[in-house]
């Protein structure tokens, strides 16, 4: 128990640094929590800060999960406690202590926890990340909206754990419950699904069948 509340501690800090906040105001002398979606998230990094910067919140974002993740595993070889460990640095990642616990989405760090678990416990790097990500881009090209993209490609990474992998129980529903609380966080972005009213990707085109 004590090993499972010392990675929870752990993980949640690292999950909280809020590495949109972070970049925004030091090098671009912006809060875009005052921007955009005000989301503390890679999408809105993006559509404030621009592409650069998208590129680097989505990577360090990942890395919290990844590196919570190995610290887990120096403190036990535990699965279930390192899958643990992504879960509750996804956590600290939508409710960050360092950011009045207003933060992202966790999709990018969802991505990381993929790759965490390629490393630390299922070793297959095809169906644990590859697959997920390129259903990404699958979904996001013929929808172009990026939410719809997230949600989905995390929901088939969930059945792939469940079928396909055969990650241990505990490991394929923290990857459950992780899907569950990213489709929570998207709630407004569903509304605005159903409303028709969602943004859409721009630097893909139109999509497939539309004119120009």
């Amino acid at each position: 128990m004590f090993k499972y509340l010392l990675v929870a501690v752990i993980s949640y800090l690292f999950g909280s640094i809020p590495w949109a906040l972070v970049i925004g105001k030091v090098f671009y002398h912006k809060d875009i929590r005052q921007y955009g979606s005000g989301n503390l998230g890679a999408s809105n990094a993006g559509r404030v800060l621009g592409k650069p910067a998208a590129i680097a919140v989505t990577v360090l974002d990942a890395l919290k999960a990844v590196i919570s993740m190995a610290i887990a595993s120096l403190i036990s070889k535990d699965t279930n406690l390192i899958a643990f460990a992504g879960v509750a640095c996804c956590i600290g990642h939508c409710f960050p202590v360092f950011a009045q616990f207003k933060g992202g989405k966790a999709v990018a760090t969802t991505y990381g926890y993929f790759l965490g678990l390629v490393i630390f416990v299922n070793h297959n790097f095809f169906w644990g990340f590859l697959f997920p990500a390129i259903a990404f881009f699958v979904i996001l090209y013929l929808t172009r909206i990026v939410s719809v993209s997230s949600m989905a490609a995390v929901g088939l990474e969930v059945l792939a754990s469940f079928l396909i992998i055969k990650n241990p129980l505990p490991v394929s529903l923290c990857l459950l419950v992780i899907w569950a609380f990213i489709v929570y966080r998207h709630r407004s972005n569903i509304e605005r699904i159903k409303n028709g009213t969602e943004s859409r990707v721009k630097w893909m085109g139109p999509l497939p069948g539309e004119k120009k």
